[in-house]
């Protein structure tokens, strides 16, 4: 297909240091002008003393004269070109509309610590202009393009899919290697092997996990050969008393491909990639690859690698030592990686950027069917006297979940609170102490290893079949979450409650995208909740809060996010809170909890001041105008009541939570509320 050649190139990139996106831009560059018609030639314009790539259709155009950098995009690179253009390094002149712009990822939103403020900066006043304005985004991978829609005003579906190639590897020579041998020969005459690893500053690249699993493959005879990068890359680790962590520097491509034939296999425990090149580099030069399966990794390793959680070492250390000992493995690996490779090509990356030129509005790699994600997910629920309720949405919920759940738990008071489901080998029953905090306190105490995601669902909540699958793709997706929530479509607790039956219709009915896909900072709601397990530790929820619980979401999720983390909002993850009125707390005891609990989390300092206060106002002021004519479902007056003595406790120093569950109610409120305590 010919291409219009009324474009041009942005080509500030031949002004900045190789990585990645240069690399990216410079090979699609060459993929386009082998298959171009050289009696065509494209501009490709360039500030003051850029490199010349010497490409036969692409003629170098210096314009600006002194500018340089984002203010040389901004004004002198629009200034003298007014026809379309191509941009293919993450940013381009936010005033024009008629341009192409690759975005390769949306780490400087998910990963921000990664970067210095000037660069976030830009790239945050940037990039959201770009995706209003140009007439059409691309970038790497398709999740990536998953996140960019998160993070900026696009659809995925609209981002056009082109990816990184392999080719460029055919061109490096290691035998024109020149650190490279002499490392690997000092290794092996140690009898030893080496894992290799490309080495990085940025948090993101996770390169201190190396550093942790050094001393175990030690003892393996297995030395870590880093290249690029020096011993700053392990500033949060101990890498330097490590003796088996040898720093190449930074070395040549030949050195790479040198590295890569005679590795044991790559080691890539990235957090968050827009592609993950080196993967592929690597599966060319027939070196076996163990990857993170976070981001675009899972979608780019395919099968064709041993594939890892970045939080957890010991998979790691199992994933080498499988290597190591079994030469069948690593051939089967080496294999696959010819096969895998081959599914990402500069010059199919090249035809699609020539399609996108002809025909901008063109569906160009419309998002792949996602596969299930990698992570393992345990779902959690605590409930007390409602069997027949668990038992609708539990059943419910195993039926139309479109990942399984590694384990089903629910956390009881005695076992009759199950129900039916005490004979369904699908769940797993634990009893333990009454209240929402310490019965999901249970489930973490019995958590196995090896479980990514961890979910808590109240018993009357019905989840969308992608709820799981969804917030499993969040956390793989974006290594900074921490802890995850999902759209509520309606709320029974705000009203009589919901039947199981209209649950399920408004969640069939509900509109699949509905407000802000991505909120954050957002606190989790208790009643559809996930937490990435590596981040909780030795966490647990506060049991003082007793009973219902008043605001344990809240506290738990501030405090792994203190920690650093991210607490977020999916508005792809939704469902239906019925709002069952049996089995919750008195209206005197939750009247209690309203009060006194947001004053005691300010205390502990995972509620501000004006949080706490804001709590507190909205609730007092909500019982006290409605008890005049309380609604049948709720005891107003009762609430009121508890709002009172707390305050009296309060004015007497009394910050007591554990308190509302000692409070005397009549036993016609209890009956009148059915049945009693909280879950």
């Amino acid at each position: 297909m010919g291409v219009k050649h009324n474009f041009a190139v942005n080509g500030r990139f031949l002004t900045q240091t190789p990585t990645g996106v240069q690399r990216y831009a410079l090979n699609v560059l060459k993929a386009l002008d082998e298959e171009s018609d050289e009696r065509a030639i494209t501009p490709l314009l360039v500030p003051p003393g850029a490199a010349d790539p010497t490409l036969k259709s692409f003629k170098r155009h210096e314009i600006g004269g002194r500018l340089k950098g984002h203010v040389w995009e901004q004004c002198a690179l629009p200034l003298n070109w007014q026809g379309p253009l191509l941009n293919l390094c993450n940013t381009a002149p936010v005033l024009k509309r008629e341009q192409i712009v690759c975005i390769h990822d949306g780490n400087v939103f998910a990963a921000p610590d990664s970067y210095s403020l000037a660069f976030r900066t830009a790239y945050k006043s940037i990039q959201p202009v770009l995706a209003r304005r140009a007439t059409r985004i691309a970038t790497v991978s398709h999740a990536s393009a998953r996140q960019l829609a998160r993070y900026l005003p696009i659809e995925a579906k609209d981002i056009a899919v082109l990816p990184n190639g392999y080719e460029h590897v055919l061109q490096w020579n290691a035998e024109a290697a020149d650190t490279a041998p002499g490392i690997v020969r000092s290794i092996a005459s140690r009898s030893r092997r080496y894992v290799f690893a490309l080495g990085s500053r940025a948090k993101h690249k996770n390169l201190s996990l190396l550093s942790k699993i050094a001393g175990e493959l030690d003892a393996l005879g297995i030395d870590i050969v880093v290249a690029g990068g020096d011993f700053g890359i392990f500033s949060e680790s101990t890498a330097q008393q490590q003796p088996n962590i040898i720093m190449a520097g930074r070395v040549s491509d030949d050195d790479i491909a040198y590295f890569l034939k005679h590795a044991l296999c790559l080691a890539f425990p990235s957090l968050n990639e827009g592609f993950g090149l080196p993967v592929v580099e690597a599966m060319a030069l027939g070196c076996p690859v163990i990857s993170s399966y976070h981001s675009s990794m899972a979608e780019v390793c395919g099968d064709a690698a041993l594939v890892a959680s970045p939080f957890d070492p010991g998979q790691w250390v199992r994933h080498v030592e499988t290597l190591k000992t079994s030469a069948a493995a690593a051939d089967d690996l080496r294999a696959k990686g010819f096969v895998q490779m081959q599914k990402f090509s500069w010059r199919d990356t090249a035809a699609g950027y020539r399609e996108l030129l002809e025909r901008p509005t063109t569906c160009l790699a419309p998002p792949q069917p996602a596969a299930p994600p990698l992570a393992k997910v345990v779902v959690a629920i605590a409930t007390r006297g409602r069997p027949a309720v668990v038992s609708q949405t539990l059943r419910h919920l195993l039926a139309t979940q479109t990942l399984a759940p590694e384990r089903v738990v629910l956390s009881c008071v005695d076992r009759s609170d199950a129900g039916d489901l005490v004979d369904d080998d699908r769940v797993e029953i634990i009893t333990g102490k009454p209240g929402l905090p310490a019965q999901r306190n249970a489930v973490l105490d019995h958590l196995p290893q090896g479980i990514d995601v961890l979910v808590f669902l109240d018993d009357d909540f019905v989840a969308d079949p992608n709820w799981l699958a969804t917030a499993a793709r969040a956390f793989a997706d974006e290594s900074s979450v921490v802890g995850f929530t999902g759209r509520v479509v309606a709320d029974g607790i705000k009203g009589p409650g919901i039947p199981f039956a209209e649950a399920i219709r408004l969640v069939d009915e509900a509109p699949v995208n509905d407000g802000p896909r991505w909120e954050r900072p957002f606190s989790p709601y208790g009643c559809n909740m996930a937490y990435r397990v590596s981040a909780i530790g030795d966490n647990r929820f506060d049991e003082r809060l007793v009973l219902y619980g008043w605001l344990e979401d809240r506290d738990f999720g501030a405090s792994l996010a203190k920690k650093g983390g991210d607490l977020v909002k999916c508005a792809e993850a939704y469902g239906v809170h019925m709002g069952v009125k049996v089995g919750r707390v008195s209206g005197q005891r939750l009247g209690y909890s309203q009060v006194i609990n947001p004053i005691y989390l300010r205390r502990k300092g995972t509620m501000t001041t004006k949080q706490a206060i804001g709590q507190i106002w909205r609730n007092m002021s909500m019982n006290f105008a409605k008890s005049l004519a309380p609604e049948p479902f709720i005891d107003r007056r009762g609430r009121v009541k508890g709002n009172m003595t707390a305050l009296f406790d309060l004015l007497r120093g009394q910050i007591n939570p554990e308190k509302a569950a000692s409070l005397e109610v009549p036993q016609a409120k209890i009956e009148r509320l059915g049945g009693g305590v909280a879950r």
